[in-house]
Parts: structure tokens; sequence; C-alpha cells
């Protein structure tokens, strides 16, 4: 979030921030380049919010109202509306976060979408699996990065799946789609794409997500000419229509199914998360955070968009509990590979582990790039199993 202040701030806006933190806990790189700074006590107590920064902005001059993080873009088109501000609409941006809504609009578009139904109790679950058919994954209506996201084999296994998601109000039962795992990503000017993106993930995320032993890795992919991709660059597109995109990032996930079909997965108006904006970054060797500012304020992309690499992220999830202890084979990953690394932020010995379940950044990463797609992967390849990361 502080690279897309500066980004707003680098062509010419006078940025007013919102956050949770006290003002005096803002870092300086973040603090020059705010006009402005709201403390609210609770960023998730939507009304709340909009009750506290409707009264702080009485007397100025807004002209947008911007949201990068996927649980504030449906408070940012509320207050958008409340101050009859251009952007898109509530209706709309519930498009993008209501995951039924969603395909309900993708499929009415006549695109391929998963077999799906909004639950809301174990016994509309029970109902809808039965119907939809084994292997299907149930996941939140409104929820982002995989999290509360699990695919059920079996109805034996539906009742182990309920009895963790009591905390989950309303979720999607949808048919499992078996194949590869792919991003679209975007930046839009009224809807069209000024920038788009392409990015595999190593293995599908569900897999990821369900064993701690795996290490994630995703590699943007330099060549998006590919006939391989080409359905899914088409489907993405058709996507941004159905849904009525208008200004500013997406973040779409597909499937290209064994005999080739493509599926729509999911898409969030917002930018994927686990540094995949960096990542982006590096495929071009552009700025994307102030690319995406020029877009919402001003309606134009300038950057190049010529793709330069492949660039893989790894994410490391150390063995054990507790304290990070010590880290195998990074020096010699360093020593044969070290040119390629644009950024290794492993956790240092003596850090606390993260809960893997909880952050898709894990005890650090690697980043890395190469012009080749098969060398990229290879090195991925290496570093997701030939280092290690040992924790007591």
């Amino acid at each position: 979030m502080q690279q897309y202040t500066r980004g707003l701030a680098e062509v010419g806006a006078s940025v007013y921030g919102v956050g949770d933190s006290p003002a005096a806990a803002l870092p300086g790189s973040l603090k020059k380049h705010l006009d402005d700074y709201l403390q609210v006590p609770r960023l998730l107590d939507e009304n709340d919010v909009l009750a506290r920064v409707h009264a702080w902005l009485r007397g100025r001059e807004v002209d947008r109202v911007l949201a990068n993080w996927e649980v504030l873009v449906v408070t940012a088109a509320r207050l958008r509306e409340r101050l009859g501000l251009p952007g898109m609409s509530l209706d709309t941006v519930n498009g993008f976060r209501d995951k039924e809504l969603m395909k309900e609009r993708v499929r009415a578009a006549g695109l391929r979408v998963p077999r799906s139904e909004r639950v809301t109790t174990a016994t509309e679950t029970r109902a809808a699996a039965s119907r939809i058919g084994y292997p299907l994954v149930l996941k939140p209506i409104s929820g982002a990065g995989s999290a509360d996201t699990y695919r059920v084999d079996s109805a034996a296994e539906l009742e182990r799946v309920l009895a963790k998601m009591h905390h989950v109000g309303e979720a999607s039962c949808e048919e499992f789609i078996e194949g590869e795992e792919f991003t679209y990503d975007t930046v839009c000017v009224g809807g069209v794409p000024a920038f788009e993106n392409v990015a595999q993930y190593l293995p599908k995320p569900l897999i990821a997500r369900s064993n701690e032993w795996v290490s994630p890795v995703i590699v943007t992919v330099r060549d998006l000419a590919q006939e391989k991709l080409a359905g899914g660059l088409a489907l993405g597109r058709k996507v941004l229509g159905a849904l009525g995109m208008g200004d500013g990032f997406t973040h779409m996930e597909w499937f290209r199914k064994p005999d080739g079909e493509v599926v729509f997965g999911e898409i969030g108006c917002r930018p994927g998360g686990a540094h995949l904006v960096h990542q982006m970054n590096y495929t071009c060797d552009i700025d994307l955070f102030r690319e995406w500012a020029r877009a919402a304020c001003w309606g134009r992309f300038e950057a190049p968009t010529a793709r330069k690499y492949n660039a893989a992220i790894i994410f490391k999830r150390a063995k054990g509990q507790g304290r990070i202890t010590r880290i195998d084979g990074l020096r010699e990953f360093m020593r044969r590979y070290g040119e390629l690394v644009v950024e290794q932020h492993l956790l240092p010995v003596g850090a606390h582990r993260r809960d893997w379940k909880q952050t898709l950044l894990s005890d650090g990463h690697i980043l890395l790039r190469h012009p080749d797609w098969n060398t990229a992967c290879e090195l991925a390849s290496i570093a997701a199993t030939q280092i290690t990361l040992y924790a007591e």
C-alpha cells in the first residue's frame, strides 16, 4: 500500500490516507507522500469508516476514492456513491467481490464457468454437493487468497470440511476443475486492458495451501503470444466486459484443462497479492504502482509493455516451529545463480517463523528472472527443493 501511495503522489495526486495505524507509527517513506491522514479505530467496520471519512472530508474537494485491498473495494465503492464521485458503482464492484454473482454474470455472457451454488448452511451444502458431484471445491463467497478453500472428494470428507467452516457465513460450492491454473492480470483504462500479464501457479494454489511442505512458486510468462495462452487471454478480456470493469487493476484466475478447454475461476478488481505486482514490474522493467495511479487518476498508461523476462517467485516454509535456526542451501544457490536473483527476503536466523496457513508470504521469498521459460522454471524448482529453513 505504501507503493501505491507513492505512485499516486508521483503522478500528481494529493493523497488523503485512511488506515487503522496511528499517524505517528507510519514510516517516513509513506508520510512524505500523504497530504493528510485519518486514523479509524476499525478499518473493517464499514459503516463506521464511511461515517468518519464523510465527516473528515466535509468542505474538501475529492476527485477519486481508491482501494487496492480486496476487503475494502466495496467500502470504496460505497464511499464513491455517497460522495457522488466517478468510478465503478457498488453493483459493479459486488460483481467482482461476490463469487456467485460473479459467476452468474460471467455465465450469462456465454463463458465457461464451474457449475456452482451459493450455500449458507451445512444442509444446503450437502444438497448442493449431491447435485454438483465430487470432487468439488468449497470456498467463501467473499474470500481471497485461497483462505478457507477446500477440495472435497467425498461425502465423508465434506463433513470434515464443514466442521472447519462454522465461521464462514456464505460459501460457494462448485465443480472442481482439473487442469493447469493461471492468472490473467491487467491494468485497465475504461475497461480496456492497457497492460496484460499471465502467470502460472506451480503447483495449483489449492495444493500449495493444503500442504505445509510445499514451496509455492508463481512464474510470470514472458511470451504471451503462445497458442497455449490464447484461450485464457480471450476469456479474460470477455470477463472484463461481462463484469463492467472500469479503471484500475484486475486479478483473475483461470484453468486450462488437459483437452485445451479454458474455464473461468474468479476475478477481483484489485491487484494480485503475494508480490505479484513486483513480479510484473521485474518482467517488464516498469513501475506498475505508478502506472496504475496514472490510469486511475488521468486515464493514461505510459510505460512500455514489452516483456523481457519470466519472473519466478518462490515462497519458503520452515520445517519445525519457533525461531529460524539455520538455512541450508541458500549460500550455494546464490553462489551459482545469484546474478539472476532480484530479491532475496528469507527470514533471518533468529526470527520467528510465520503461520503458513495465515499468510501467502510464508517465511520469506526468493525472486529471480530469466528470458527463457524452461530455465526460469528449472531454477525455481531448485530453489523450492534445495533451499531449506529450519525452526525450533
